[in-house]
């Protein structure tokens, strides 16, 4: 499985969005001096669920940023997240 279905897959089963769309934005990024070239580093996520609708802006990036915790520890370098 690769980084963008890990970030899917974790996102459905802990939130059961109703938007979600992942998409891997690595080749705008490929020859900054931060960015891995992996081709899976850089993220932008569109999300919306009822699990967070209660939640303020930063509560719902935190809960997003704890439920991808090893991807933004290991492979992820940046994480941009656009809450509907």
């Amino acid at each position: 499985m690769n980084v963008q279905e890990q970030i899917e897959a974790k996102l459905i089963a802990a939130l059961s969005p109703a938007i979600l769309e992942v998409e891997n934005e690595s080749h705008l990024h490929a020859g900054h001096a931060a960015s891995p070239n992996s081709g899976e580093s850089h993220f932008k996520i569109t999300l919306k669920a009822d699990a967070l609708s209660a939640l303020t802006r930063l509560e719902r990036y935190r809960k997003v940023h704890a439920i991808l915790a090893d991807e933004l520890a290991g492979p992820v370098h940046a994480l941009s997240i656009s809450f509907k």
